[in-house]
């Protein structure tokens, strides 16, 4: 047990430092530096752009500089947000709890809707309600995330204004609501952005659940529920539903990451203050360490909640039906 926890922990430490060097490398590159509005503009004096460039280590050549973040990082430090006048891990640790609710809520509500389409798919297969089914969840499966969510801001928010536009909550009018009016803003805000996950997630789940469901349901166990007297509902909710879980178990290791990183671009769409929202403007201004540190922890982070949850599937056992 102790070996596989280490060998997960170097796999874990090859892939972040990767990535933070590729990162590292890619943001570096580019043209133009995070002072370059003000280095730029003419009235600011040559003594005052020398000293925001040695104050922040930008004036050294860029392998001193990769070396300097690496100690840091091996310090557990991400450096200083240029953006945001604080610590990285302060501005992440502040939108971290923002992201994890959203996929949270979108993980539950994502795949409880697969299932419940899939189940429905297949206990009507071949009817006209499996093919518009299948339909709907293709297309949402093939809809790029950015797509949808413009696609339901522009309809939940301008032709039926019935959610706010963006943000976790009314930032005018939160602070003097009560308890179950806070609650209920809070709701509001994150509906659209966990609508739109919830959707894409569902998609991949009902079509993975479906072709798994119809893997099961010529087994034997399965014939003889039938022979007993059960109905199709019963059977597929008591018998094929356990054994064809395993698929969508592991693929619940694999969604996190992948809606981890997917949420940047809704975060960023509906504003919702999470890290997606900071890393995409950091990469808008500019700001070297929040854009870095904010890869490498969402590489980390995916990381582990798929290893664990992958280490959950292989645990499950196929479960036959009561002799």
């Amino acid at each position: 047990m102790i070996r596989y926890i280490a060998r997960r922990l170097a796999q874990a430490a090859v892939i972040v430092a990767i990535v933070a060097t590729i990162t590292f490398a890619l943001i570096h590159i580019a043209p133009g530096d995070p002072f370059s509005a003000v280095l730029d503009n003419p009235n600011v004096s040559e003594t005052v752009r020398q000293t925001l460039r040695a104050q922040y280590g930008l004036d050294r050549p860029i392998p001193e500089q990769f070396v300097r973040y690496v100690g840091a990082l091996a310090h557990g430090e991400l450096g200083w947000s240029f953006s945001h006048d604080r610590p990285v891990l302060e501005v992440l640790g502040s939108a971290l709890p923002n992201t994890l609710l959203l996929m949270v809520v979108a993980l539950v509500g994502g795949f409880a809707l697969g299932i419940f389409v899939a189940l429905v798919q297949v206990a009507r297969r071949g009817s006209i309600a499996d093919r518009i089914l299948g339909g709907i969840t293709l297309l949402f499966f093939s809809m790029p995330d950015f797509w949808l969510a413009i696609l339901a801001l522009l309809a939940l928010t301008y032709w039926l204004p019935i959610f706010p536009v963006g943000g976790a909550v009314d930032p005018v009018m939160h602070e003097y609501m009560s308890l179950g009016g806070r609650l209920l803003d809070r709701l509001k805000h994150l509906a659209l952005p966990a609508l739109t996950l919830t959707l894409l997630a569902s998609a991949t789940v009902a079509r993975y659940q479906r072709a798994a469901l119809l893997d099961v349901l010529p087994a034997d166990y399965i014939r003889t529920a039938r022979l007993k007297g059960l109905t199709e509902r019963q059977i597929l909710r008591r018998h094929a539903l356990r054994n064809a879980l395993l698929p969508i178990i592991t693929l619940l290791g694999l969604s996190f990451p992948a809606l981890l990183t997917g949420a940047f671009f809704i975060e960023r769409i509906f504003a919702w203050p999470g890290m997606g929202y900071a890393v995409v403007n950091a990469i808008s201004t500019r700001d070297y360490p929040l854009v870095v540190g904010g890869s490498d922890t969402s590489t980390f982070l995916g990381g582990i909640a798929g290893d664990r949850m992958e280490r959950g599937s292989n645990m499950v056992t196929t479960v036959p039906a009561p002799s």
